[in-house]
């Protein structure tokens, strides 16, 4: 734990393998970094780190069987998410805590087209089983578009024994959920088995309004990583991110990072003003 009592997440790999020059197209997506160019994936952890990153995600975010399944590597997506966990463990340390990203089993800004209940548990069950096997430290359940296949996936996670932070997205346009769903999500999936509630790949303001008006429910955890490509070409600089960031800490989540767009530099900035604002106090 950082200053003031926060936990600072990493930022993207997608986007970040991206903007390092390695293309990402369908259907490999960001699983491209662990089959194409797993020394480029490796510096991105590390910079991360360096950056003062306390809790790094692997990326398995598209290592599934249902991402792979039209790929070449569809017999063997349990091998390139375990990749996927080792490489993250060999850039960060035995010391630092490694996260499996269990992603919607559909595209994320999709929610029509999730699973049925039967397929959601069945499938994140299987993933929870090898990012477990793998030797991840908790399991971050991510960019859940929809109040259902968020507290599957958790429930699946939480048969592992880890450690489950879940977290949905508001979507491109910050409407998936409102205060009223979001806390009601919150609530079902810490009945599921999560011990943080997270809001992730979503537009910052809309982050920061949703916690404006957000009930709180004891001392649970809650967190925010915001998506910076939602904002145009441009997107947010670092210190703006902080800026909002900041925020969302005051608005009681110490759980921080960056989402899509987001680089090692909006971290590395808003590590400096969280020590900045700690010493401050």
């Amino acid at each position: 734990m950082g200053a003031g009592g926060i936990t600072l997440l990493d930022g993207p790999l997608g986007s970040e393998l991206e903007r390092r020059g390695l293309p990402l197209p369908a259907p490999l997506w960001s699983a491209a970094g662990v089959l194409e160019r797993p020394e480029l994936l490796v510096e991105i952890h590390r910079d991360h780190a360096a950056a003062g990153a306390e809790v790094h995600t692997a990326n398995t975010f598209r290592t599934t069987a249902r991402a792979l399944r039209e790929t070449r590597w569809a017999a063997s997506w349990r091998e390139v998410a375990g990749q996927a966990v080792a490489l993250c463990r060999q850039a960060v340390g035995g010391d630092a805590r490694v996260a499996g990203s269990m992603a919607p089993l559909e595209d994320c800004f999709t929610p029509q087209a999730t699973p049925d209940d039967d397929t959601l548990m069945r499938e994140h069950t299987e993933l929870a089983e090898c990012l477990a096997t793998a030797g991840c430290d908790l399991l971050l359940v991510e960019t859940m578009p929809t109040h259902r296949e968020l507290v599957v996936a958790t429930r699946a996670a939480a048969l592992t024994g880890l450690p489950v932070w879940s977290a949905i997205t508001l979507g491109p346009g910050g409407d998936y959920f409102d205060a009223d769903s979001a806390a009601a999500a919150r609530d079902d999936a810490v009945q599921a088995g999560a011990s943080a509630f997270l809001i992730n790949c979503s537009p910052p303001d809309r982050i920061t309004n949703l916690l404006e008006q957000f009930r709180s429910q004891g001392d649970l955890p809650l967190g925010a990583y915001g998506n910076n490509i939602f904002e145009g070409e441009t997107g947010w600089d670092p210190a703006r991110y902080a800026e909002q960031a900041l925020r969302w800490r005051d608005l009681g989540a110490t759980l921080l990072g960056g989402c899509c767009g987001t680089t090692p530099e909006h971290l590395a900035t808003l590590r400096e003003r969280l020590q900045a604002s700690d010493s401050s106090a």
